[in-house]
């Protein structure tokens, strides 16, 4: 069923009233969508031409299914020039030469607004119970950042032990769940591991007791689903019925619900005690996200417990979709590539225990993951900001208000230019050849210097550009080695033979198949 089934099995399943849905459901869902812009969009004036504008629409509908593929076309051929690409909601104009990069990165915030581009992709008046965050950055402050920069990142060291033996021990409980055949466990590695990021997200942020709440942890996880639902079904309405629709599906979508009635009375609580100790009072200690969120809002004008917790729910969604996604494509290339095993395990053996104490460290599997990420990026859109006054780039194309300019992050991390041999995996190309040792071998292409994961330049954008460069990298990138590091430690890895691709697109995103089976081979029985 291809692209459909997938497409079904993420946005669609959580909607469906107990009767499967069939691919003539989604089909008859996207054509009527199709016409309800089309008769939205109709000028009766003497200049409107109906055909023309359904052909022009068809090839913006296009992006859907071919939004990859539409994007590199159009870097082959604008000679590094900025270029646009149209979807169905939007315009989008894409530049690559770091001269344009520069100019969308010092764009003053009230111009191109990262947050603007969110706010269209995610919806949050539908999706994280009324959320209208405010487009602008710093309009309430920026104290997340240094949360996610520094405060998360720098508890690393107080997180990774417990983290790692509470990876083990579930990754070993949800393997013993999976089917037997012929002998061996066939595990569907990317829900498995969606678990895996969604656990290690509530220890890391909320600490061990909320993660042993079973509602709380179910409605975590459903959550990125439905938020995907809703807000793509919303994206692609005419205006004039997005806010109806919108809030029907928010009100049927219940995850949004569960984690709010959740973590508002703790947030209440944490808002008691900032009273309190504002007036001398000893309060306890929580090393945990609620409170540096509530510790790093404006002085002046703090925020309250709602806004705390949409503040977490919006951090939530970012950081299980992406980790998650890299996970997945990282262990399928350890399964395509088993020359790489013996080294990372040998680092491994070697240098966890000391990246469990500082969070920094294992160069080799930091390479292995960052070629995976350049290979198979979850997204081939990157550095998106929302146009808040007409722009103009310096070669004279210019964005209306609404329409975003974006970077072709895919298309610039294969560009033979930037990368030797672009196409081929080389899960050691980003390290030292100093460190390699015995896996010289491996050592194939050499980039012009070594870098980490957690780099962000003119030729690797997974994170963003510029001063806009995700603040939760450090924390993304630590999960990410803690589970690649259990995985390696404890099991050879080989994925079941199958028919069709193991991954699938839409738009421009690229993610795993959630039925692309793994067999987990314990090392020590």
């Amino acid at each position: 069923m291809g692209v459909t089934s997938d497409l079904q099995l993420l946005w669609l399943t959580k909607l469906s009233t107990g009767a499967d849905l069939t691919t003539s459901i989604v089909l008859t869902f996207l054509v009527g969508l199709f016409c309800l812009q089309v008769l939205a969009a109709t000028d009766k004036s003497s200049g409107y031409n109906p055909i023309k504008y359904v052909q022009n629409r068809i090839k913006t509908w296009q992006y859907l299914f071919k939004g990859q593929k539409i994007i590199q076309d159009g870097y082959e051929k604008s000679g590094g020039k900025p270029y646009e690409v149209l979807a169905p909601d939007n315009r989008y104009v894409f530049v690559s030469d770091p001269k344009y990069i520069r100019e969308l990165d010092k764009a003053p915030d009230n111009v191109l607004s990262l947050q603007g581009a969110a706010k269209q992709m995610l919806q949050p008046m539908y999706t994280m119970q009324h959320f209208n965050w405010f487009v602008i950055r710093g309009t309430e402050g920026v104290g997340f950042i240094r949360a996610l920069r520094t405060l998360l990142t720098n508890n690393l060291p107080e997180i990774l032990p417990d983290l790692s033996s509470i990876i083990r021990s579930r990754m070993a409980e949800l393997r013993n769940s999976h089917p037997t055949i012929k002998g061996e466990k066939h595990s569907p590695v990317y829900p498995m591991i969606v678990k895996l990021v969604v656990l290690s997200n509530a220890v890391s942020f909320f600490g061990k007791d909320l993660a042993k709440n079973d509602a709380f942890m179910e409605s975590a996880l459903e959550y990125i689903e439905q938020t995907l639902i809703c807000a793509e079904i919303v994206r692609l309405l005419p205006k004039f019925m997005a806010p109806i629709v919108g809030n029907l599906l928010g009100a049927r979508l219940k995850a949004q619900d569960v984690i709010f009635n959740t973590l508002m009375p703790i947030a209440e609580q944490r808002v008691i005690e900032r009273e309190a100790k504002a007036m001398g009072q000893e309060v306890p200690h929580h090393p945990d996200c609620i409170q540096w969120i509530m510790d790093t809002s404006p002085r002046q004008n703090p925020w309250s417990a709602q806004r705390v917790v949409h503040e977490l729910m919006a951090i939530w969604f970012g950081s299980v979709h992406a980790v998650s996604t890299t996970i997945t494509f990282a262990i399928h290339d350890l399964c395509l590539h088993p020359e790489y095993v013996e080294p990372l395990r040998n680092e491994l053996v070697q240098g966890y225990a000391e990246f469990e104490r500082t969070s920094v460290g294992l160069p080799l599997l930091d390479s292995f993951i960052k070629e995976s990420a350049r290979l198979t990026p979850v997204e081939a859109q990157s550095s998106r900001r929302s146009v808040l006054k007409p722009f103009t780039f310096s070669d004279g194309t210019k964005l209306a208000v609404g329409e975003w300019a974006c970077t072709p992050v895919r298309s610039i991390m294969q560009n033979p230019e930037f990368y030797p041999s672009p196409l081929e995996f080389n899960g050691f190309r980003f390290a030292d050849p100093n460190i390699l040792g015995d896996a010289g071998d491996a050592f194939k292409y050499k980039q012009p210097k070594p870098s980490k994961l957690t780099d962000c330049d003119n030729t690797f954008h997974v994170w963003g550009t510029g001063r806009m460069a995700c603040p939760g990298r450090y924390y993304a990138t630590a999960v990410m080695k803690v589970i690649m590091g259990q995985v390696i430690l404890h099991y050879d890895c080989e994925m079941v033979e199958q028919a069709g691709p193991r991954f699938f697109e839409w738009r421009s995103t690229i993610l795993p198949r959630s039925n692309t089976m793994i067999k987990f081979k314990p090392l020590h029985a």
